[in-house]
């Protein structure tokens, strides 16, 4: 289910939200190490709390196209590149898109009310546990039809969670809410009813 086979086209192809949304964080990425401009849009993007409480409003959705460098980059685009195509394919693009921006916006948005003012974070870390929560929203309501993406999802979202209280420097509210919005949003999507309807729809 998440080994991607696919070649370069046939990726873009059939998985063409997630494709934009690695190309736009890795885009930005670069920009970042450009002389002048790149701390420009760095600092001008990243989610500073008492900033945000000044008006710069658009600190709530910013931080998730910034990284704090290659290896944060690298891991949360990777975990995008395998775990965002099949729940493209099964949520749809708009759905998929959805998901990621709503719980990538919502962890900041927690990360400034739960946060003290001189909090400062960057990453899209919110809007890969949102995929997560997702996931984890079908494996409530397909545990007895798919238990192998049960026995997948289920100990990732706990190693995920474990590591974000684990490792230093990480935004464990962004995870966290982001984990839960996404779970929301797929008990939502994912209901049995709603995908009895979207069958009909389509037959």
């Amino acid at each position: 289910m998440f080994s991607r086979t696919e070649n370069f086209s046939q990726y873009i192809r059939l998985y063409p939200v997630v494709t934009f949304l690695l190309a736009l964080n890795i885009f930005i990425a670069a920009l970042v190490y450009l002389p002048v401009i790149g701390n420009q849009i760095y600092v001008g993007g990243m989610g500073i709390n008492w900033l945000i409480a000044e008006g710069e409003w658009w600190r709530l959705v910013t931080p998730m196209f910034l990284h704090a460098g290659f290896s944060h980059l690298l891991f949360n685009m990777f975990s995008l590149f395998i775990f965002g195509p099949e729940l493209e394919k099964i949520a749809g693009k708009a759905r998929f898109l959805t998901i990621y921006l709503l719980a990538g916006v919502f962890g900041n948005i927690a990360t400034y009310f739960l946060q003290p003012l001189d909090y400062m974070s960057v990453g899209a870390s919110g809007a890969i546990f949102g995929i997560f929560g997702a996931f984890g929203a079908l494996v409530y309501y397909t545990k007895r039809i798919l238990p192998q993406l049960r026995q997948i999802i289920l100990p990732i979202i706990v190693i995920g969670i474990v590591m974000t209280f684990l490792q230093p420097n990480i935004n464990a509210t962004a995870h966290i809410t982001g984990l839960i919005v996404g779970f929301l949003i797929g008990l939502s999507y994912f209901h049995p009813k709603r995908i009895v309807s979207w069958k009909k729809r389509k037959n």
